[in-house]
C-alpha cells in the first residue's frame, strides 16, 4: 500500500467519524427544537413549567454547537471571506487552507487543554446546577468542551491531510 493510498484511508475513517458525529448532531438539533416547542407550549398554555426541562435545552443547544461545529467545517459550511481568495493560484489557495488549517487545529487543542482542567474539577466536586430542580451532573455538559473541540482537530487533521493529498495529484497532473 502505498503512502497516498494509506493517507487516504486514514482521511477516509476520520471523515466517517465526523459524519456519524454531524449525523447524531442532527437528530440532537430535532429532539431540542421538540423540547423547546413542548416547554413553549407547556408554560403558555398550562402555566406549567420546569427547570430541569429549561437547562436542558441550553445543554442540548451546548451539544449541537460542540458536536456539529466539526461537521460544519468538514461539509464547507464554515464562514470564509472568499472576496480575495476566489482570484487566488491554486498555489496560493494551498498556502492559505494549510495556515489556516493550522491555526485551527492550534485553537482546538488549546481548547482542550484549558478545559480538561475545567472539566475534571467539574467532575470532582460533583457539580450540579445551582438552581433548585436543575440538571445534574453538570460535568457532563462542560464534558463536551474537549469532545467537541477534539472532533474539531480531527477534522482539521482529516482536512489537511486531503489537501496534502490534493495538492500532491494536483503537482503530478501538472508535470505530465
Amino acid at each position: 500500500m502505498s503512502d497516498a493510498t494509506a493517507l487516504a484511508v486514514v482521511v477516509r475513517r476520520i471523515e466517517a467519524l465526523i459524519d456519524a458525529a454531524g449525523r447524531a448532531t442532527l437528530y440532537l438539533t430535532l429532539f431540542m427544537i421538540g423540547l423547546v416547542a413542548v416547554n413553549v407550549l407547556l408554560r403558555y398554555s398550562f402555566s406549567v413549567g420546569s427547570v430541569w426541562s429549561q437547562e436542558l435545552e441550553w445543554h442540548l443547544l451546548a451539544a449541537v454547537i460542540l458536536l456539529g461545529m466539526s461537521y460544519a467545517l468538514q461539509r464547507g459550511d464554515n464562514v470564509r471571506v472568499d472576496v480575495f481568495y476566489a482570484n487566488f493560484s491554486p498555489r496560493a489557495k494551498f498556502a492559505v487552507n494549510i495556515v489556516s488549517g493550522v491555526l485551527t487545529l492550534a485553537i482546538a487543542l488549546l481548547f482542550i487543554k484549558l478545559s480538561w482542567a475545567y472539566v475534571g474539577q467539574s467532575y470532582a466536586i460533583a457539580e450540579t446546577s445551582p438552581d433548585p430542580g436543575g440538571i445534574p451532573m453538570r460535568w457532563a455538559v462542560k464534558g463536551l468542551i474537549p469532545l467537541g473541540f477534539g472532533l474539531l482537530a480531527l477534522q482539521t487533521i482529516g482536512a489537511l491531510m486531503r489537501l496534502v493529498l490534493v495538492e500532491k495529484q494536483r503537482q503530478e497532473a501538472a508535470r505530465a
